[in-house]
C-alpha cells in the first residue's frame, strides 16, 4: 500500500470518530495541538532557520501566529455560528402545511491540504487550511512542500502528540512527501477537498484533476497575485520619501516571497522624486537567501529578461552581486506597454513601476488585470473623485482593498478576505485565512420530522448555548 493510500485510508477511518467528538472536543484537541508546538518552539524554528534561512525572528513570529490561529478557532467552535444551525418547526404557511426542517452544516471528510513554500508554519503542515478543517471535524492528510522537509516533519510530529493527549484517532492526521503523493492525494477517492497554496501552474494542474475525477471536489487554491498599488499625483509629489521607504520595506519583505508582495506599483509619469527615492531606498537593501534554488533560479533569470527589454527601464537595485542570492531589483515601464507578458508574476525582491500619464490611462491600465488577492490605493484628501473611480475599477479584481498602508501583512480576523477572482485563488467566494475559512471544508445537511434522538446537539430542541436562526428569527 503507497503512503497516501495508508494516511487517507486512516484519515477515512478517523472521520467518523472525530465528527462525534463534537465541537467541545475538537476545540480541545486544537488547544493541545498549539501547546504541543510550543513546547517544541525552540526546535522548530532552528529547524525552520537551516532548511528557510528565514531568520529565528521571522519565524518566531510565525509560530506565534501558527498557534494563535489553532486557539482562535477553539474559541470558533465553542461559540457555534459558524454551524450555521437553523430550526424551522412545523406549521401552516400560506401554501399548506410545512414539516419540521432542521438544517447545519457538517464536514465533508478527508481533506488534503499542500504546504507552501513561503511559510513553513503559517501556511505548512500546522497552517491555517489544517487548522480550519481539523476545527470543521475534517481529518486532514498533508503533502509537505520539498522546501522544508524536516520542519514539516517536525511540526506534524508535535501536531500528533496534541492530538493523543486529545485522545483523539491517530489518523487525525497524515502526512505524506513527494510530487507523486500530491498527485494521488488529489485523485484518492476517499479526499473530499483539497486546499493548496503556491503557483498558478501547479495549482491550476492540481485544480484540473481534482475536476476530472468520476467524482469531482473542491479545489481551494490560493495561486498567484500582483497586487496593483495605486499611487496618486497628490502622494507622489507630497510625500514620496515617506511613501518610497514603506512600499520598499514591503517588496523586499521575507526577500519578496509573501503572496501579498504589491509587485506592481501604478505611479504618475514625471513623478522624478519619487522614482529616485525609490531607487535610493532599493539600494539600501542587501540581496537575500531566497527559500530554495529553483525560486531564486526562476527569479534571476526574470530579472535578467527584465534588463534586457527596451521597453524597461532599472530603478534601482539591492545591494551585493552574490549568484547564490536574491537581489531586489525595481524596474519601470509606461502604461501603454504593459502588455501580458509584463504581467505575470515575478516571485522575488522586485516589482514594476508603470506609469500612468492622467487617470484614463490609469484606469485603462487597471482593466488590462486579471483577478487580485489584494490592491491598494494611496491618495490625498482632495482626490476624492479618481479614488472613487479606483474603487470601481480594483473591487472588481481583489479581494482585499486597502487604502493607505501596504498589503504584506494578512490579520488573522473574522473580518479578512484572503483570495480573490482567479488565478489570484480558484474559488473567490471564500477566503483561505480567518475564521470563515472554515467554511470551505462543511457542507449543508437539512433534517425533515427527524427524530430528536438522531438530531445533533445543535439542531435538539434544548439550547445548545450557540446562535441558532429558529422560525427566522437569530437567537443567540
Amino acid at each position: 500500500m503507497s503512503d497516501v493510500d495508508h494516511a487517507v485510508g486512516a484519515a477515512a477511518e478517523a472521520a467518523a470518530p472525530f465528527e462525534q467528538a463534537g465541537r467541545v472536543r475538537r476545540a480541545d484537541a486544537l488547544d493541545a495541538v498549539a501547546a504541543a508546538l510550543e513546547d517544541d518552539r525552540d526546535a522548530i524554528v532552528s529547524t525552520a532557520d537551516t532548511e528557510t534561512g528565514l531568520g529565528a525572528t521571522r519565524l518566531n513570529g510565525e509560530l506565534t501566529r501558527t498557534t494563535y490561529q489553532l486557539r482562535l478557532f477553539g474559541e470558533v467552535l465553542r461559540e457555534g455560528s459558524y454551524a450555521e444551525a437553523t430550526i424551522d418547526h412545523a406549521g401552516d404557511t400560506p401554501m399548506g402545511p410545512k414539516p419540521d426542517l432542521r438544517r447545519m452544516l457538517v464536514p465533508v471528510g478527508v481533506v488534503g491540504v499542500f504546504g507552501a513554500s513561503n511559510f513553513p508554519l503559517a501556511f505548512s503542515v500546522p497552517g491555517g487550511d489544517t487548522a480550519s478543517a481539523l476545527a470543521a471535524g475534517c481529518p486532514v492528510v498533508v503533502k509537505a512542500h520539498p522546501s522544508h522537509p524536516e520542519t514539516s516533519r517536525r511540526t506534524f510530529a508535535a501536531m500528533r502528540a496534541g492530538l493523543a493527549e486529545a485522545k483523539l484517532p491517530e489518523g487525525t492526521l497524515g502526512l505524506v512527501e513527494g510530487l507523486e503523493a500530491g498527485t494521488a492525494l488529489v485523485q484518492h477517492p476517499d479526499v473530499r477537498a483539497v486546499g493548496f497554496t503556491g503557483s498558478t501552474r501547479g495549482g491550476r494542474a492540481l485544480a484540473d484533476l481534482a475536476a476530472a475525477r468520476p467524482q469531482p471536489i473542491p479545489f481551494y487554491g490560493e495561486l498567484g497575485s500582483l497586487n496593483p498599488l495605486v499611487v496618486t499625483p497628490e502622494v507622489a509629489h507630497g510625500q514620496a520619501q515617506e511613501f518610497a521607504a514603506g512600499y520598499v520595506g514591503s517588496i523586499t519583505m521575507g526577500v519578496g516571497q509573501f503572496c501579498t508582495k504589491p509587485g506592481l506599483l501604478f505611479a504618475p509619469a514625471g513623478a522624478d522624486e519619487l522614482r529616485a527615492a525609490l531607487g535610493a531606498k532599493l539600494a539600501e537593501v542587501p540581496a537575500g537567501r531566497m527559500l530554495n534554488d529553483s525560486i531564486r533560479d526562476a527569479y534571476q533569470a526574470e530579472t535578467e529578461r527584465r534588463r534586457a527589454d527596451d521597453r524597461l527601464r532599472t530603478l534601482g537595485d539591492g545591494q551585493g552581486d552574490d549568484p547564490a542570492l536574491g537581489r531586489p531589483a525595481l524596474f519601470s515601464v509606461a502604461a501603454a506597454d504593459l502588455d501580458a507578458e509584463l504581467l505575470e508574476e515575478c516571485f522575488g525582491p522586485t516589482a514594476l513601476v508603470i506609469e500612468y500619464r492622467d487617470a484614463d490611462e490609469l484606469l485603462a491600465a487597471l482593466e488590462r488585470l486579471e483577478g487580485q488577492l489584494t490592491a491598494t490605493i494611496h491618495a490625498g484628501d482632495g482626490e476624492t473623485a479618481l479614488v472613487g473611480q479606483l474603487h470601481t475599477a480594483l473591487r472588481q479584481r481583489a479581494g482585499r482593498l486597502l487604502f493607505g498602508g501596504f498589503p504584506t501583512g494578512v490579520a488573522v480576523t473574522w473580518a479578512m478576505q484572503h483570495g480573490g477572482p482567479y488565478p489570484s485563488a480558484s474559488l473567490s467566494t471564500h477566503t483561505s485565512v480567518g475564521p470563515t475559512s472554515i467554511r470551505r471544508w462543511l457542507r449543508p445537511i437539512s433534517y425533515q420530522n427527524a427524530p430528536e434522538h438522531v438530531l445533533p446537539e445543535e439542531l435538539r430542541e434544548a439550547d445548545p448555548g450557540i446562535p441558532r436562526r429558529v422560525d427566522g428569527i437569530l437567537k443567540t
